[in-house]
């Protein structure tokens, strides 16, 4: 990990000796000679994290190579400060000498660089070792990262290895039909060795999801939180619209422990609580479950066996076995000889026998298999894998004396997978430690974090490969490793759009992180979760990045840091207030991340004080009211993200637009409505010329003939309120040029007067780079036209959201000859006709259907061949629908149809009571999961006899 700090400081400096050579003059000559002894010592720690295990005696020296290399990085950004407000007034008084060059004030800078410099210097002479000459990897290491970028198809591995039997076992004690209220299945081992493999299995056969009602799937961990539990099990069960969502986060934990039990109890369920640590915990969420309908079902997965006889003395618990040592060799094989590497040698017997005698010691812990496969399968020559097992078998991990004997092994391999991690990717990792504990990670945002806080180093990015390339990369070479997971692909189905880390591994995180002085997460314990507010002391001695999860209470953060670069509040989805004393002391921060609850007059004026954060460059700020931001937010020069959510609006003073390194610029409102009261007036143009995200922006005339829309270059993800409809075709067409554009929201949401016009979609179809596609707002359809108004989408697209679009010509003779079209969302009063007709053959590659507030549809045909891939369907408030289309039961792909709020001779049609059958239900047979929810939940609309009524008070009918 030293290698990589020093790396960082390397790159730090090469980058300031870049941009910022015309201040340096008189300290140049000291900086380069800096940057010089650094990449000397990077040669001498490319293997010093091997060493520092099987030596004692590298480890002071290491520890003050990186702390000296953090102190280059600080006297660095000090120096980027001065500079950057000297910049101000260079053109000013350009004829003179500057003031800040003058050798009185560089004198400090100078006698610091000297300091470090002398310092390193000491302890090469101190070190035997360090003998390598030469200036180490510098810009030849970009070289190889840029060689090593490429395409990872990532297929879903099974990773299993003899789970047939008790895959078996567990489904048939939970297809037991019991007659007993909370019958709980456990299956109880220790961490890695499967439990949740073999859950997740189990919950996903055909036949179980067929057997069951609804099903629902929650992870515990070590702080559970009962609320946030309840609410994700209803969240599942109700599957609820987005403004559904908000209400039930307001509700107090008396309604929700009653609104779940209401949902399930005329249901035969399954909850699966994965990784519960606590009796103590089941007791608190215990009456939130009914008895059910019979054979309702809890599955548990945990560590400790008096849990699970606890919570269920009449069913014994699934124990699993540590794999035997064939068993091991086989999943190790899968790993370790990716299918790829068929070359004979590869197999030979000597590599045998030092696979066999590694995952010997692995103890049969499928996670510690894996991970050690990851590892092997990235060393060619057996040579490369005799190094591994003299480090496995003999090398002294640091650390691992003070482990659990039980986990032993499994951290000694983790520990060896870190240690083999390149130098760029070991900050990448530790990062990592500062998201709780089963945390779902957003891919977008850990990206972003990792070029806010230059592990990612602009000098790796070029016109072809865009930082954010490499940042994609360097997270799927973590997912190679398996040392991180992949948890949900995007709309594509083959790129990550979040991740997940094992708990074992997060320890090892955590770990790491701290033994590197790297990161410090603050998590309050269970003892404290009474507290109203939580005290956060800063000082000089922690490390340079805090991440704080206080859950729902205020935070109160005092002291001083001058050295502090990363504040991360991690908050879930309550906001808190938080309190800071002075923005002044983190002059040197790099990220930061806040959650405001605004109250009495519900508007945030951000600090102007938040000016002073120059080396700022993720910004993060979510309130639940207005946010007024300050003309000072213009002094932060180095944004590279600007990322706002406030359901009332936002101000954004006109400087933002003069940022000239930022990236990501996203003002986001309601989840619901996103543009409403949000969008940013267009008022001049983009500085930058590095935009990738931008959204919402309102735009008019000027935009169309000033030409800024073709300064967008490297645009790839946009959000456009238009104001009229003339103006939809002009700027479509200067959009044209923008070929890096892969996601487009259009809000069409105009007024509507008598000069409204018809909307010319015409040139979208030349869009043939766009994979995602959203429409709000009416598509007024043209009487005296022959084609539809969807026509000209392009053929490219993947996923499409149609929203208030309010059209009565069928779409689907448009839709369903798209040939990429994979996921299809019409929604809140898209189509307003009576009938729908889905042709044979049409949408080949549908996967996703969402039909919602069609109100006036009363029927919907589907001939056979149509769909023949589609997965989930869901059906929601189309209170005129009163039968399900024939052609459902020749969809033998769907595995997943949810109704909700759909008229009750609907589903009478297709429900199953004691033995009888609804007439219908030979439509839906071969579905395994059908999710059925009458009761809306809320302030708001809600179904009665078929008609939409608002109801003024909180209930749940």
């Amino acid at each position: 990990m030293a290698e990589a700090i020093v790396s960082l400081a390397v790159e730090r400096i090469l980058d300031l000796l870049i941009h910022e050579a015309v201040f340096l003059k008189d300290v140049k000559d000291q900086v380069e000679s800096l940057n010089a002894e650094l990449k000397r010592m990077q040669c001498f720690l490319k293997d010093a994290d091997r060493k520092l295990e099987q030596d004692a005696r590298f480890q002071n020296r290491v520890s003050e190579i990186r702390d000296l290399a953090y102190d280059a990085e600080d006297v660095i950004d000090s120096f980027i400060l001065k500079a950057a407000h000297q910049r101000g007034f260079h053109r000013i008084i350009k004829r003179f000498t500057s003031i800040f060059t003058k050798p009185c004030h560089l004198q400090k800078i100078g006698v610091q660089v000297k300091a470090i410099q002398t310092k390193l210097q000491n302890i090469s002479k101190n070190l035997p070792a360090y003998e390598i000459s030469g200036d180490g990897e510098g810009s030849s290491s970009i070289i190889k990262v840029q060689q090593r970028l490429r395409t990872y198809s990532h297929v879903e591995e099974e990773d299993v290895v003899s789970l047939e039997v008790s895959t078996k076992d567990v489904m048939t004690m939970l297809m037991t039909e019991e007659d007993r209220p909370n019958a709980v299945v456990s299956i109880v081992g220790m961490g890695g060795i499967g439990k949740t493999t073999l859950a997740r299995k189990v919950y996903n056969h055909v036949e179980v999801r067929r057997h069951f009602d609804c099903l629902a799937w929650v992870y515990i961990s070590q702080q559970c939180k009962p609320r946030e539990v309840v609410i994700s099990v209803l969240m599942e069960v109700l599957s609820p619209s987005k403004d559904e969502r908000e209400l039930i986060q307001k509700l107090d934990e008396n309604e929700l422990w009653k609104s779940l039990f209401d949902a399930l109890k005329e249901k035969r369920y399954l909850v699966v609580l994965d990784d519960i640590w606590r009796s103590e915990d089941w007791d608190i969420l215990k009456p939130a479950f009914p008895r059910g309908r019979k054979g309702s079902k809890i599955m548990f997965t945990t560590r400790n066996r008096n849990v699970a006889l606890h919570a269920d003395p009449c069913n014994t618990p699934m124990e699993l076995s540590p794999l035997t040592d064939d068993e091991s060799w086989i999943l190790l094989s899968r790993k370790a000889f990716p299918l790829n590497k068929t070359d004979s040698h590869i197999r030979s017997e000597e590599f045998e026998k030092l696979g066999r005698e590694m995952v010997k010691k692995c103890g049969g812990l499928p996670l510690a298999i894996i991970v050690l496969g990851s590892l092997l399968a990235r060393k060619q020559s057996l040579d490369d894998w005799e190094t591994v097992h003299r480090n496995f078998f003999h090398g002294h991990l640091k650390g691992l004396e003070q482990l659990d004997h039980q986990y032993g092994a499994v951290n000694r391999i983790l520990v060896l997978s870190y240690n083999d991690l390149p130098y760029h990717l070991k900050p990448c990792f530790l990062y990592l430690a500062h998201y709780p504990e089963d945390w779902e990670i957003s891919k977008k945002e850990l990206i972003r974090l990792w070029i806010a806080e230059g592990f990612i180093s602009p000098l790796w990015g070029s016109e072809e490969i865009l930082m954010e390339d490499v940042g994609e990369q360097f997270l799927e070479e973590l997912i190679d490793r398996s040392l991180v997971q992949v948890w949900r692909r995007d709309y594509t189905g083959t790129k990550v759009k979040t991740c997940r880390i094992h708990d074992l591994l997060r320890n090892l995180c955590v770990e790491k992180a701290e033994e590197e002085n790297f990161l410090k997460f603050i998590q309050p314990s269970l003892i404290e979760n009474t507290e109203n507010s939580l005290d956060v002391t800063l000082a000089a001695s922690m490390p340079r990045r805090i991440a704080i999860h206080p859950g729902k209470r205020d935070v109160h953060l005092k002291g001083e840091h001058p050295q502090l670069r990363s504040l991360l509040l991690i908050q879930e989805k309550v906001f808190i207030n938080f309190h800071i004393s002075n923005f002044k002391n983190f002059k040197l921060l790099r990220v930061l991340k806040l959650t405001r609850n605004v109250r009495k007059c519900r508007k945030w004026h951000v600090s102007g004080e938040i000016g002073n954060l120059h080396h700022l460059r993720y910004l993060r700020l979510k309130c639940n009211g207005e946010m007024i931001l300050p003309c000072a937010i213009g002094k932060l020069k180095n944004l590279h993200t600007l990322y706002f959510q406030c359901p009332s609006g936002i101000v954004v003073p006109n400087v933002v637009f003069k940022l000239e390194r930022l990236r990501q610029f996203v003002i986001k409102g309601p989840d619901a409505h996103p543009w409403i009261k949000s969008g940013f007036h267009w008022w001049q143009s983009f500085s930058s010329k590095n935009i990738e995200s931008l959204k919402y922006m309102s735009v008019d005339k000027k935009l169309i003939e000033n030409n800024e829309a073709l300064r967008l270059s490297h645009i790839q993800c946009l959000g456009i309120i238009f104001k009229s409809s003339e103006d939809v075709k002009s700027i479509l067409l200067l959009m044209l040029k923008l070929d890096r554009l892969r996601s487009l929201c259009m809000n069409l949401s105009v007024e509507k007067s008598s000069s409204f016009s018809y909307l010319d979609l015409e040139p979208l179809f030349q869009f043939g780079h766009l994979s995602k596609l959203k429409l709000v707002g009416h598509l007024k359809e043209d009487p005296h036209q022959s084609h539809h108004v969807l026509k000209f989408l392009p053929q490219s697209i993947v996923k499409l959201t149609l929203e208030c679009s309010t059209m009565t010509q069928d779409p689907m003779e448009v839709l369903e000859n798209l040939p990429c079209l994979t996921i299809l969302n019409l929604s809140s009063f898209a189509y307003e006709g009576r009938k729908l007709i889905c042709s044979a053959n049409g949408f080949r590659q549908l996967e996703a259907f969402g039909l919602n507030k069609a109100t006036n549809l009363e029927e919907w045909e589907i001939q056979e061949g149509a769909m023949p891939r589609l997965r989930n369907l869901s059906l929601s408030f189309n209170f005129k629908l009163e039968r399900l289309p024939e052609g459902l039961r020749y969809i033998t792909t769907l595995q997943k149809l949810i109704l909700r709020a759909m008229p009750s001779s609907l589903t009478r049609r297709i429900e199953v009571i004691g033995e009888k059958e609804g007439e219908d239900f030979y439509k839906v047979r071969h579905i395994p999961s059908i999710q059925i929810s009458e009761k809306i939940y809320g302030r708001g609309y809600f179904y009665v006899n078929s008609e939409i009524t608002y109801c003024d008070v909180n209930l749940f009918i």
